[in-house]
């Protein structure tokens, strides 16, 4: 059974993912939650054509691909060569335009010395064991006000990945939103976004939103 998600952050899991990219999009249901995700994104922060837009995790790019034409330039951050891949390809193509790749591993390197105003990340956190470390490098990319949004899978009971997986079995709202005020987001809210159904089993998403706190300086 395979995962049915964006992102990946340990060296098996990059590897998995290298053999799916090229079918990635061939999957209506991953096409559909992408733009659901993007629909809800839309309405829950604001954006424009100045708003610079990070996807992490993003896989083929297909939520920046629906938030394309509401946002300015992006940047596709993802630790899959295969992923990486499809991305270029849709680059040079210009199904996605004004954008750029990035390999970058958030869970074990820092944030590049750049500034965004929007960081997006689907069906991904669940799959880093020190979430805050990557929640906190979120908060180092983007200016003050600037906003995260967070798909991910409500807390369940293990069976979405099965006994093998490593990471974390969805998140407590609660937890979560804690996390992401202990690294420097004010704001947090959350709202459900959407459900996955796995051998007949129904797992809500939620979308949780936060503004990057400003720094008062001494």
């Amino acid at each position: 059974m395979t995962d049915d998600h964006h992102g990946h952050e340990h060296g098996a899991s990059t590897n998995r993912f290298d053999g799916l990219s090229a079918t990635w999009d061939d999957d209506p249901a991953k096409v559909e939650r992408a733009e659901v995700v993007a629909r809800a994104i839309r309405d829950a922060v604001p954006l424009d054509p100045s708003v610079r837009l990070l996807e992490y995790g993003a896989g083929t790019g297909l939520v920046t691909q629906a938030l394309r034409d509401a946002v300015g330039p992006v940047t596709l951050v993802d630790t899959s060569a295969g992923m990486r891949e499809v991305v270029e390809h849709k680059i040079t193509t210009g199904a996605i335009t004004d954008a750029r790749v990035w390999g970058v591993d958030l869970a074990t390197e820092s944030a590049p010395d750049e500034d965004f105003d929007l960081v997006v990340t689907v069906m991904v956190l669940h799959h880093v064991a020190d979430e805050e470390t990557v929640l906190s490098r979120f908060a180092d990319l983007l200016v003050d006000g600037g906003h995260v949004c967070i798909v991910d899978l409500e807390h369940e009971d293990g069976s979405f990945h099965g006994a093998d997986f490593d990471g974390h079995h969805g998140f407590d709202r609660a937890a979560l939103a804690s996390a992401l005020e202990r690294v420097g987001f004010t704001d947090v809210t959350f709202q459900h976004c959407h459900d996955m159904v796995r051998d007949g089993v129904t797992y809500p998403l939620f979308l949780a939103t936060g503004v990057k706190r400003a720094v008062d300086l001494p």
